[in-house]
């Protein structure tokens, strides 16, 4: 058992925690990818893929915090079930079914979208994070996020090898098979036995009082806020970087390496960023990341497209990807305690996807006006300043409740 691991049932939580978020994370992480294909097979512009992802992204964090309620009322492993199996009705739909116009909304929009808002992230980690003292929460999240990383890693080598070889209705097909996978772990998502570093009070406290009191307290809401910046980040390269590669001269196999090595580099990221949460505060490590990022962006778009700068691009900001996940749920945690864990941080969550719709969209609909994508990488550098000042002044201090108010 690795030793920070409080028991055996946590060390269950935790595994099949990993297995969720590496499929759920991986599969999403391969969308970009099918931009080509879905242009020449069902005529789908890249304003109609964008708007896909970015409906993806909204229905993902209009969902999450609903998954956080029903995870907290009646266990995450419930609402991560149900989770996988809309996410394999939308994939089935997707090569299935109807497949323009509307139904392409739908599928790989709205039905994925709510999917994920189960089975990535919010739900797995904050479930991890009920097992965890807050000395050692921000390490356990951070094992989560790096299985994500896995799947990022691996997801798109997997993919682009398949749509070479068998085209993207089968590939989606094999989806399908990493769903079942999905479905297995989530029964093993069982609940914590105990309230860890709670008190009474804590643990009398009313959904709706934890509501109120979370958008009283100005951390909170600066913390809502900075997470818009990580999810407009991440899903603008997530979902158009294939296309800025090949409007720069670059092959596909650049995109599919850069997006690689996000994943596997953010592997090290996530779980050095897990440690530095034990020993930092967390507020100061997410505004020394947002920088990073600007840095990141800033030598990748301005410096002249090589295999080299992709390379550099892929590793640096793969160390910052995932790595705002555990410091952000550690400082919910901390402040607010672990009680209404999934619904918080399924709030916080819900802003990340309002940024990561802005992302999509607008990543695409630059293009099609301007035939650029640089407005909306000026957009995401200048997000990252706003993140970097916003998280200072957070208090992450744990808030001392009195029994006789609840």
């Amino acid at each position: 058992m690795l030793r920070f691991v409080p028991n055996r049932l946590a060390l269950i939580v935790l595994f099949s925690a990993c297995i969720i978020i590496l499929i759920s994370m991986g599969l999403r992480q391969t969308f970009g990818l099918f931009f080509k294909a879905f242009e020449e097979g069902i005529g789908c512009t890249r304003t109609e893929f964008g708007l896909a992802i970015g409906i993806q992204m909204l229905f993902w964090g209009l969902f999450a915090p609903m998954f956080g309620f029903l995870a907290d009322k009646f266990g995450g492993s419930k609402a991560v079930f149900i989770g996988f199996i809309i996410f394999g009705i939308g994939i089935y739909m997707l090569y299935a079914g109807p497949n323009t116009g509307i139904f392409f909304q739908i599928s790989l929009g709205v039905l994925i979208g709510i999917a994920l808002g189960a089975t990535a992230i919010g739900v797995p980690v904050s479930e991890v994070g009920k097992h965890f003292p807050n000395e050692t929460r921000t390490l356990a999240t951070g094992y989560v996020t790096a299985a994500a990383s896995v799947g990022y890693f691996l997801s798109p080598l997997f993919t682009q090898y398949s749509l070479g070889e068998v085209g993207w209705e089968q590939t989606l097909k094999y989806f399908m098979f990493f769903i079942f996978i999905g479905l297995i772990a989530s029964l093993f998502l069982l609940p914590s036995k105990e309230l860890i570093n709670s008190s009474q009070a804590d643990r009398e406290q009313s959904f709706l009082a934890a509501i109120k009191e979370a958008f009283s307290h100005k951390g909170y809401v600066l913390l809502v806020l900075g997470f818009f910046v990580c999810g407009f980040q991440i899903t603008l390269v997530g979902t158009h970087v294939p296309g800025y590669m090949q409007d720069r001269g670059m092959g596909g196999w650049t995109a599919t390496i850069i997006l690689a090595l996000i994943g596997l580099f953010n592997i090290f990221g996530t779980l050095g960023m897990g440690y530095l949460g034990t020993k930092y505060r967390k507020k100061n490590l997410l505004s020394i990341l947002y920088l990073l990022r600007a840095v990141s962006i800033c030598v990748f778009i301005f410096s002249p497209p090589s295999l080299l700068n992709s390379i550099i691009f892929g590793i640096t900001f793969g160390l910052l990807w995932l790595s705002t996940v555990p410091p952000t749920n550690g400082i919910v945690a901390q402040i607010f305690g672990t009680k209404y864990l999934s619904t918080l941080f399924g709030i916080v969550f819900l802003c990340h996807q309002f940024g990561a719709f802005a992302g999509a969209y607008l990543g695409g609909y630059f293009y099609d006006q301007f035939g650029s994508y640089d407005y909306a990488w000026y957009i995401a550098i200048a997000l990252s300043i706003f993140a970097t000042v916003v998280h200072y002044p957070i208090d992450e201090s744990p808030l001392i409740r009195e029994q006789k108010e609840y």
